[in-house]
């Protein structure tokens, strides 16, 4: 089976793990959490990082320090995982869901930008926080989150779990990396993402101070590392092995990067003369290709019908997810927008991404499509 992403491990990860284990320090002590974090900051120009034990750790601390609570409004992408809202609604936060734009799959900040302006002439209420999803290895528009934050203050925590490596080229946050424009980034290390610690989250911030409040909520708001705590905190620390792990993949960010780049642009070419839209590429933006993903047109098949017929034939594709308004536990929240976010749940397919993929295992995929496309 070719598989849809999985960590290439072929770096320093046996070594850095083999040290934990022969120091002891196989829990949250131990000396590779504070170099997985500056490492980390360093590589996408962050001044400070906190480890956390997930993605969705990192976003609920994230959201949680951005002012979430009961009676705040979070506005969130309709078309993402579902742990993006989920760390919203852990804080006791309305979610507010909003549309894709068909351009690159995002959250369409454009539309909820125009929306906001018009509550706010109207008195009525408008979100405290935005959490902008980079979806799928692609950057959103940024600028009219930046507006709205100039404006009326609101907070943007930046849910970069699929984008690592991802940036933007041009506009107000040209050279900037994907997860440190917003007041708050978080970043997943899950086995299928661009690096893996085998489960695990950043996050990332300019403030200083919000990046202590970040350390101690996640290790049980402890004081002075006794038994004695301030508030209610989370056992969201990162381990010493994870960190190690994770450690070791980053060395090799680049190189993982430029190797999704290289699958895309494959991929691009192999697929470009089907009925097809292949994976977005706004030219403001460089994206990460985390998954590469595609979308069906209307009148072929199906991506359920493909999905079985490349499993027969050995290749793993997955569905996209469905849209969060589809979801049992959102579906009467609000909504902003129209059904951009249906038509790529009802069209939209992944494809093989790991960054060992061979050209001719990619070559297998290709040619399966275009015989089942055709």
């Amino acid at each position: 089976m070719i598989p849809l992403a999985e960590p290439t491990l072929d770096g320093n990860e046996a070594r850095y793990v083999q040290e934990c284990i022969e120091s002891s320090y196989v829990s949250s002590v131990g000396p590779f959490v504070e170099r997985f974090e500056k490492t980390f900051a360093a590589a996408i120009g962050a001044s400070h990082a906190v480890a956390c034990a997930s993605g969705t750790a990192a976003l609920q601390v994230a959201l949680r320090l951005s002012g979430a609570a009961p009676g705040k409004l979070v506005a969130v992408s309709d078309f993402t995982f579902i742990a993006s809202a989920n760390a919203a609604t852990y804080t006791g936060a309305d979610v507010l869901l909003v549309d894709s734009e068909p351009a690159t799959w995002n959250m369409d900040t454009e539309l909820l930008h125009d929306e906001i302006c018009r509550r706010a002439r109207a008195g009525e209420p408008i979100p405290d926080i935005v959490e902008i999803v980079h979806v799928l290895g692609h950057p959103a528009r940024i600028e009219p989150l930046l507006e709205l934050r100039d404006r009326f203050g609101i907070r943007i925590v930046e849910d970069a779990a699929e984008s690592l490596g991802a940036e933007w080229c041009s506009g107000a946050a040209a050279g900037t990396s994907v997860g440190t424009v917003g007041d708050i980034g978080c970043f997943s290390f899950n086995g299928n993402k661009i690096i893996t610690s085998g489960g695990g989250g950043m996050l990332v911030t300019e403030d200083a101070d919000l990046a202590a409040q970040a350390k101690h909520l996640t290790n049980q708001a402890k004081l002075d590392g006794g038994y004695n705590h301030d508030t209610v905190g989370y056992n969201y620390r990162l381990t010493n092995l994870a960190a190690a792990l994770g450690l070791a993949q980053l060395e090799r960010l680049h190189d993982a990067v430029r190797a999704k780049r290289a699958i895309a642009r494959r991929y691009h070419a192999g697929l470009c003369c089907l009925p097809v839209t292949v994976a977005p590429r706004a030219s403001w933006a460089n994206p990460s290709y985390w998954l590469y993903s595609l979308l069906t047109y209307e009148n072929t098949l199906g991506p359920d019908r493909l999905v079985s017929a490349l499993t027969e034939l050995d290749i793993h594709g997955r569905r996209l997810w469905p849209p969060l308004h589809q979801q049992t536990p959102y579906r009467s929240t609000e909504r902003l927008g129209g059904d951009v976010s249906s038509k790529l749940y009802r069209r939209g397919l992944s494809l093989p991404s790991s960054t060992h993929l061979t050209d001719t295992d990619q070559g297998a995929v290709i040619r399966a499509l275009t015989s089942l496309l055709r």
